[in-house]
């Protein structure tokens, strides 16, 4: 993105207005000296144009430094496709870039994360793609649940060192262990969960059906209690009408 011609665009400028203006803040200079004293470089911005524009020149700054930033650190992972590559690079917004990096984003321990270890990813990959053609669900979950080998004891000669390394090593074990049939499905649920979860295009679509449709609802805790926030006690309102002041009146009226 070239963010003078982005500029210009935005705020139907000349594209010499605006270069002149970006080198006055680079230069260090503040919008209201700029205002007053460098009207012949601008060309007779006001200071609300002025002011719009630093802005957004910091904004799309951001966005920029942001797309490389998570260009690098998915090409890091070896994950990075000429496509993936070219949804980060048109990303107008910083959240398109975010909701694109989820999927790559290193998390904590997930029950998606532990199904996986316990190799339970092929079998969500067949339910999430509907490809149960040969049996039943728990069918095709059967042989993803472990085979557990009874009868082996440790001799009870080992000293207290090596049992606490036993130990340790069974534990590991124990947690890559599929215990059952619904233990096998329930672990592809939360993978395929995650999978959704993950969905930039699935996030989008949430995010916008949420603002466009979405109520926000508060209630007092202690409706007895008199407060500057009675109005708010008992109150719902549609999101995409309610201005930003009136979200934070809400919440604290909660």
């Amino acid at each position: 993105m070239n963010v003078i011609e982005q500029l210009a665009k935005e705020l139907n400028l000349k594209i010499s207005q605006v270069e002149s203006t970006v080198k006055l803040i680079d230069d260090g200079n503040t919008i209201p000296f700029i205002a007053r004293y460098r009207k012949e470089a601008t060309g007779e911005l006001s200071d609300e144009v002025l002011r719009d524009l630093d802005d957004r020149l910091t904004y799309l700054r951001n966005l920029e430094d942001r797309k490389q930033e998570v260009i690098r650190l998915i090409e890091e992972q070896g994950k990075l496709t000429e496509e993936l590559k070219g949804q980060i690079d048109g990303a107008k917004v910083l959240q398109r870039v975010e909701d694109l990096y989820k999927p790559f984003k290193q998390k904590k321990s997930t029950r998606a994360s532990k199904a996986k270890e316990k190799g339970l990813e092929p079998l969500a990959l067949i339910i999430f793609a509907q490809e149960l053609t040969s049996g039943t669900l728990e069918e095709i979950a059967k042989p993803f649940v472990t085979q557990i080998v009874e009868g082996e004891t440790q001799d009870k000669t080992q000293d207290k060192t090596q049992d606490k390394t036993l130990d340790k090593a069974q534990d590991k074990t124990q947690d890559k262990i599929v215990g059952s049939v619904e233990e096998a499905i329930q672990g592809a649920m939360d993978i395929i969960a995650e999978m959704i979860s993950d969905d930039p295009e699935i996030t989008a679509m949430v995010r916008s059906k949420t603002q466009a449709a979405g109520i926000i609802a508060s209630e007092a805790v202690n409706a007895e209690e008199s407060t500057v926030f009675d109005m708010y006690y008992n109150h719902q309102e549609a999101i995409c009408k309610i201005p930003n002041h009136r979200v934070l009146a809400v919440n604290r009226g909660e």
